[in-house]
């Protein structure tokens, strides 16, 4: 362990030592306790960093792979209004995926 030399005014001092006694610790033990809280804080920020770099890198990879795929977020890319709403397309759809795939789980106990 490290001693530190510290300067503080005569007024800051003596309300650390008032308070360090109503917490029943040492001046030091605060100082140490406030040092290890900052530090914390700090490698905390550098841990959230991390995280949005790498959100940013997933969706880049993700944006990339619809590029990749000719799909993405094109308006050409999409249905068209009456495509989307066309129930008696996406029931015959349903059925034939469902007949490709008997055993998957989300067909179990359900009519054809």
């Amino acid at each position: 362990m490290r001693n530190v030399t510290v300067s503080i005014d005569d007024h800051v001092y003596r309300r650390c030592r008032i308070r360090a006694a109503e917490l029943g610790t040492s001046v030091s033990a605060l100082v140490r306790d406030f040092l290890k809280c900052l530090v914390a804080k700090a490698v905390d920020a550098e841990d959230q960093e991390t995280v949005a770099e790498r959100r940013r890198r997933l969706l880049a990879e993700v944006l990339a792979e619809l590029e990749t795929r000719g799909g993405g977020f094109r308006a050409a890319d999409n249905l068209s209004r009456e495509e989307l709403h066309d129930r008696d397309r996406a029931r015959a759809e349903a059925a034939q995926s469902a007949t490709k795939r008997p055993d998957s789980p989300g067909d179990r106990g359900r009519p054809a």
